[in-house]
This record gives C-alpha cells, structure tokens and sequence, in this order.
C-alpha cells in the first residue's frame, strides 16, 4: 500500500511553490492542482503569480476555469480538486496540490466534504413559532456533539444552525465522495529578510510586466472596483490608484508593505497546521529544494 497518495507544496508568497511542483511532476508522473483562490479566475494573470510559462510541458487544473465576477466558493474549489484528483489519478499519475490560500488548502487536507446549505424557506417557517429552548433541543438532537455553543444564544444563528444540520444531514449520502488521501506535506521555508527581499523583487517584475494595466483592463471589461477589492491586496491596492487614491510610488511602498505581513500570516498558519497534527517536512529554501524532497520521498516510501 502506497505511503501517499498525493503531495502537497505549501510555502509563504515567493517562496518557490510552482518551480518545485513542476520539478517534482516532471520527476514522478505527476499533475498539479492549483490551491489559489484568484488563479482560478481568467484575466487575473499577473497579480495572482499564475507564472503559465513556468508549468512547461506539465498539466495543471483549477487554472483559469471561471469568468471575474463568479463568485467562486471554497465549496466550489473543494468539488473541483475532487474532480481533479481523481482525474488524475484514473490516468496512473500523482497529484501535487500547490497551495495557496489556506482556507481552501485546510478543505482539503481536513479530509471531510463540505455543504453549501441554502435558505431553507419551508423549514424556517416550521421554525419560526417555536420556543428558544425547543430549538436549541432540536439543533442538540441534530448535532449532539455541538461544537459552537455561541449558536444557541441569538435566535437568528440558532436557525441558521438548524437550517445548516439538516441540510449536512439530508446531503450526507452523496457527500461521501471525498476521496481516502494520504498527503505528504512540503513547505518551503525561508530566512524571513531573504523572503522580504524575494517579495519586493517578484513585485517589481510584476509591475514591470503589466500588473496596472492587467488591473485597468479588469475594470473596463466590467469588474467593478469593489470586485477587484475582494480579488486580493494586489487587486485592491492597484484599483485605489487607478481611482486617484494612491500614487504610483505609494503605491508600490503599501502593497509592497502588506504583501510582507501576509507573507507572515502564511508562515503562523503552517506552523499552526503543523501544530495541530499535520506531518509537515520543512524543505530550506536556500539549498536545493528539490534534492531535500526526493530525499524525504525516498524514505517514506511508495
């Protein structure tokens, strides 16, 4: 039995993700899945780092697979990488998750498929002359082991709870499709002045290759402003200077500035994945990155 089943690369913005999930699909049949929350966007090229010349020859999914303005849902990426994986792993070949944004990395590694749950308008009308109390027993009997007890206290969420229990509880014979993973997790880490410096220069290249004008044309072909806000810092910070709001230096200094401190909130919730039971193998960014995961791949074994 194989001791994985799909690998995964994780690392703080800059750090050399995609380079190391071509390299290692070149080297073990593999494919890559995309975890970035804006890469599935078309038109969001430059700012999202989606680097298409850098994949080569290799297959890469969840890339360009919706029009800006759909609003893509982690339930949607979810669903997506289940296609994908299994997609992939039909044809014999190894998926490479390469990651991105956490919430939707944490979907997957978690191992339990999520529900979109709708407004439930007939059983909110069935719910609507009952007692507190009877609901909050009615939302013990469909979760007893509940979790989030600030459910119960307003009315509005103890509803809301209900309305999300039932709908797990009614979708649960065919949201059993998420697949048995065995992920071997990667992250490549770096001295924090090193990433800085990666951070600044990769942004200057990007301003160099069109970042406000990828930005300008997004709006004229009817992304609004505050779509583009929601796209992510690079998105919001080049649309408030193409609104008057900053000036090009400015800028340059604030998103340069706040890309540096997610940069930091990438490394707290590696440190907090690892922290709450994932095996992560920390591969140093400043030697051969891929010579430390072939040789972390040999010994765990296929």
């Amino acid at each position: 039995m194989s001791a994985y089943n799909m690998l995964v690369v994780l690392g703080s913005t800059a750090s050399g993700k995609t380079k190391l999930a071509v390299e290692l699909a070149k080297m073990l049949n593999g494919e890559i899945i995309s975890a970035d929350s804006r890469q599935v966007y078309r038109g969001l090229d430059i700012g999202s780092g989606k680097d298409l010349d850098e994949y080569q020859e290799i297959e890469h999914h969840l890339i360009d697979i919706v029009d800006p303005g759909y609003e893509y849902s982690i339930f949607d990426f979810q669903k997506d990488v289940i296609g994908a994986y299994q997609k992939i792993t039909n044809k014999k070949k190894l998926a490479i998750m390469a990651g991105g944004s956490a919430l939707y990395v944490d979907s997957i590694l978690k191992g339990y498929r999520l529900v979109e749950v709708p407004e439930n308008v007939a059983l909110r009308a069935s719910l609507s002359t009952l007692s507190h109390e009877t609901l909050v027993s009615k939302l013990l009997t469909l979760k007893p082991n509940l979790h989030n007890t600030t459910d119960v206290i307003e009315r509005d969420r103890l509803v809301r709870a209900i309305e999300i229990a039932q709908g797990e509880l009614d979708a649960k014979d065919e949201i059993n499709d998420f697949p048995a993973l065995k992920p071997l997790i990667f992250a490549i880490k770096w001295p924090r002045e090193v990433i800085r410096q990666r951070i600044t220069e990769r942004l200057k290249v990007r301003m160099e290759q069109g970042l406000i004008e990828e930005v300008a044309h997004l709006h004229s072909q009817g992304v609004s402003w505050e779509t583009l806000y929601f796209y992510g810092l690079e998105y919001r910070f080049i649309a408030q200077h193409l609104q008057g709001q900053l000036t090009k230096n400015d800028c340059f200094q604030k998103l340069n500035s706040a890309i540096h401190q997610f940069s930091k909130k990438q490394d707290t919730w590696l440190r907090r994945l690892e922290r709450n039971g994932s095996k992560v193998h920390w591969l140093d960014g400043e030697k051969n990155i891929l010579s430390q995961a072939m040789a972390v791949i040999a010994q765990v074994g296929k």
